[in-house]
């Protein structure tokens, strides 16, 4: 699969936005950052992601789901 940048930075925002702890986490300390040079459309969310981003955002999410069991 080919990623491009808009897929990476898709997936890392819209995970980082729905798996943050709060204000003072390091992911939503990340997501501030990545807010500096990406705007997000309001209507991002998994279902509009293409199917690249998808399997980026999947695996973020199965890797911070591993992380937690731990």
């Amino acid at each position: 699969m080919y990623f491009d940048r808009f897929d990476i930075i898709e997936a890392y925002y819209l995970f980082l936005s729905e798996f943050h702890e709060g204000q003072g986490s390091d992911k939503y300390r990340k997501m501030c950052s990545i807010c500096r040079y990406f705007r997000p459309s309001p209507q991002l969310r998994y279902d509009s992601l293409s199917d690249n981003a998808k399997v980026i955002y999947n695996r973020l999410v199965r890797e911070a789901e591993d992380a937690s069991a731990k």
